[in-house]
């Protein structure tokens, strides 16, 4: 090793009574403290936007087709096939659905909700008690999902039979509907809204078979969303026109979409956190050793050799503190991801449990550039060694 570096190790961990190991140490566990800051940050934030993302992509899909009009569309197997054979990379599923307002009654409550149709093959997002639906042969007792908040606050339990009660033109039509399965999204829009049926009940209540409100597109990645759906776009009729899930519930994304923001802030914040005071350390301890950058200098040695030295002694602390920040950050993550300690308010998180995602690469890219930005501001203090007289400096006290 150079006669630098071992400089820089003695004066940094010496045992004698000195101010630099106390200021060493304090620089070292600031740093760390930082840099385990921004690890939880960027792996909340990343848990957060992924997390609630899938929440409602789970409900809607990704892509939703509907008529330009905003009438119904006539069901075209046709047109599906030919998009999930041209995009079979691309697209996972193609299903259609139903929405239409209803009453919801069970024994002297009622309560406002809107039925969505699903086919029976459908898989049901969210679901915490029960069963998906199925196929019903009895034309009287068909099968409904109801969220747990709708069935906590009516009192209703599985299998217990409730009435759903539509308004088809002037006339009100009642069908009944066994309780097969609970849902829970935690989101209140949708928990408090939404309840489930098999599509054909509502195309029965039209009288029309081959009707559907639009399809539902769920894709196998979200990352290239818009772009999918400009190519789903030119594959449909003239009078049909695909929607992606984030321009229906702008709310939510935007939200989402502000994390990223304040995750930049927080970052930029604990990153100047930790410059000014390895910056500020480095300052001290120049300071401190002002009568060895004297002898060194009465001795022959040249400003780089010493600036070498402060360089080598801020590179300890600065890897010191990154090494034990990363340490630290990634076992709060990883502690959280398998214990959940931490809970959330889920009316205002849409969560119970905070979400931790970490990306390997996005962690190692913020690390290093901690440590290059803290390399090119150690080079600021050191300029300063070239205004020191090694005769004032020798009789510095």
């Amino acid at each position: 090793m150079s006669t630098a570096f071992q400089i820089a190790k003695k004066i940094s961990f010496q045992q004698k009574k000195s101010y630099t190991s106390i200021i060493v140490k304090l620089s070292i566990i600031a740093t760390a403290i930082s840099v385990a800051a921004i690890i939880l940050t960027l792996a909340m934030v990343n848990g957060f936007q992924e997390h609630i993302s899938n929440k409602v992509f789970s409900f809607w899909g990704h892509i939703k087709i509907e008529s330009v009009s905003g009438e119904q569309l006539v069901q075209n197997d046709t047109v599906i096939n030919q998009l999930l054979q041209s995009n079979q990379n691309q697209i996972k599923s193609i299903t259609p659905f139903i929405s239409q307002s209803t009453v919801l009654s069970f024994q002297q409550e009622i309560e406002g909700v809107v039925a969505k149709g699903l086919t029976a093959s459908t898989p049901i997002p969210f679901l915490v008690k029960g069963h998906p639906l199925t196929n019903s042969k009895d034309s009287l007792t068909k099968e409904i999902i109801l969220s747990d908040a709708i069935a906590k606050k009516l009192k209703i339990q599985l299998n217990e039979y409730v009435k759903l009660y539509f308004l088809n033109s002037t006339s009100v039509q009642q069908r009944k509907f066994k309780v097969v399965g609970l849902y829970h999204s935690g989101i209140q829009d949708y928990d408090q809204q939404f309840v489930m049926i098999d599509i054909k009940s509502l195309q029965q209540l039209q009288n029309n078979f081959s009707n559907i409100d639009g399809y539902t597109v769920t894709l196998n990645d979200a990352l290239h969303i818009d772009e999918q759906k400009n190519k789903i776009q030119a594959q449909l009729p003239h009078n049909w026109v695909s929607t992606t899930i984030p321009n229906y519930y702008p709310q939510i994304f935007d939200w989402i979409g502000v994390q990223t923001t304040n995750r930049n802030v927080a970052i930029t914040i604990m990153l100047l956190i930790a410059i000014v005071n390895l910056i500020t350390c480095l300052f001290i301890l120049m300071l401190e050793r002002i009568p060895m950058i004297g002898t060194l200098t009465a001795i022959g040695a040249s400003n780089g050799f010493i600036r070498q030295v402060f360089i080598y002694q801020a590179s300890i602390i600065c890897w010191s503190g990154v090494l034990l920040g990363s340490i630290i950050g990634i076992g709060l993550c990883l502690l959280q991801q398998y214990f959940g300690w931490i809970q959330l308010d889920e009316t205002a998180y849409f969560v119970k449990t905070l979400p931790i995602k970490m990306v390997p690469m996005q962690i190692i890219s913020i690390l290093l550039g901690t440590v290059v930005i803290s390399y090119i501001s150690f080079l600021l203090p050191t300029l300063w060694l070239k205004r020191i007289s090694p005769a004032a400096a020798i009789r510095f006290d």
